[in-house]
């Protein structure tokens, strides 16, 4: 027995209509910031926030997608994943990956893929992201270069 396409559409709708009741990925406030990395320019603070923001502090702008199951739910979990990891809004509470952060960039793993189509705003210019690399480095290291030991070399 042959199903009408109209009742695949129907399914579809109601399927997407039961899950927007589930509560998960609807929070969207953003807890206070509570201290700032001191960067070392202005410069790498805006290239920070146009391109990082969302995922990595507690300034997100929470796009209209982020309200809709499923899309809701993705978007939650990145955010709520990139603050885990590094979240320039809370400086200086628990371990911060920041020496990571110029090789993430670097490398083209951040900003994700998934998130530029959405989000235009957040790509750089080839010159602004040097000049990121460059203030990540300049701010929190870079995980590549090993820490000089001051007491050791004297």
């Amino acid at each position: 027995m042959k199903k009408n396409p109209r009742f695949y559409g129907l399914v579809a709708l109601a399927t997407l209509v039961i899950i927007q009741l589930v509560p998960y990925g609807r929070d969207h406030e953003n807890p206070p910031v509570k201290n700032e990395p001191a960067w070392d320019t202005p410069q790498t603070r805006t290239l920070f926030f146009k391109a990082c923001r969302d995922c990595h502090s507690r300034e997100t702008a929470w796009p209209w997608y982020a309200s809709i199951a499923p899309a809701s739910w993705l978007t939650y979990y990145d955010v709520q994943e990139g603050r885990e990891h590094f979240d320039v809004s809370r400086w200086g509470e628990g371990k911060q990956h920041g020496d990571e952060a110029a090789e993430m960039v670097r490398t083209g793993e951040m900003p994700p893929w998934f998130y530029l189509p959405a989000h235009p705003d957040a790509r750089l210019t080839e010159a602004d992201r040097l000049a990121l690399i460059r203030g990540l480095i300049a701010t929190f290291g870079d995980e590549k270069e090993a820490p000089v030991d001051k007491k050791a070399s004297k």
